[in-house]
């Protein structure tokens, strides 16, 4: 059974609005625009009328599945809906869908995930036809029309990904995921090699101090 649908004109956020309304119990809210969308740490996620895709479902919240893990499942989902052919977009730890272009890999959406009153509320953000401006960023982002995938209407999709929301026990490969194990990598906080993703969602890494696990809320500035 597909969950209600809200489609909102312009709103601060989806999240929010799911999180100021806890009686719409489980359903998907889509906005056409959003004025404060967020993304991971209080980061703003740039919102262009009717050039993205901006939801959020309210969800039961799946037993037995660590965050970490729902939310590479669900970014795994998504990537699946927005690339079928499964040959162009990947994961970026913790929660970023990416994709390589020109050598370079760019971000075209990123997945929030929060814990509110026993609900789960997944929020997913991405550039489908135009992506913003944002120099200077490490990962720069792009949107699905510039890697050539095909932009099916904003509300087809967010069906389309709820279903697969619905049951986040189900586990998708994505395409590639990074970094992978072998990589160099910087963060705000350190460096070090990636060693793998870990069962549990955490990221496994070499430092000069030792083995480290790292969960997304130790790191800020990934590249």
């Amino acid at each position: 059974m597909e969950l209600p649908l809200i489609r909102l004109a312009v709103v601060d956020s989806t999240q929010a609005f799911l999180r100021r309304n806890p009686h719409l119990g489980s359903c998907v809210v889509l906005a056409d625009q959003q004025s404060q969308g967020r993304g991971r740490q209080g980061n703003r996620w740039e919102s262009a009328a009717g050039a993205g895709l901006w939801m959020s479902a309210a969800l039961p919240s799946p037993a037995g599945v660590t965050p970490g893990v729902v939310l590479q499942r669900a970014m795994s989902a998504a990537a699946r809906v927005l690339d079928p052919g499964g040959r162009t977009l990947g994961l970026k730890w913790p929660n970023d869908l990416v994709a390589w272009r020109d050598g370079r890999l760019v971000k075209v959406g990123g997945i929030l995930g929060e814990q509110a009153g026993g609900r789960l509320i997944l929020g997913l953000g991405v550039n489908l036809t135009a992506a913003p401006d944002l120099p200077g960023r490490a990962i720069p982002p792009a949107s699905l029309r510039d890697l050539g995938l095909e932009t099916p209407s904003s509300a087809e999709l967010a069906i389309c990904i709820t279903i697969f929301w619905k049951n986040l026990k189900q586990e998708f490969q994505p395409l590639f995921r990074w970094p992978a194990p072998g990589a160099a990598m910087r963060w705000e906080e350190g460096q070090g090699t990636c060693l793998g993703w870990e069962p549990d969602g955490r990221l496994k890494v070499a430092t000069a101090d030792g083995i480290r696990r790292l969960s997304a809320g130790e790191v800020s500035g990934l590249g």
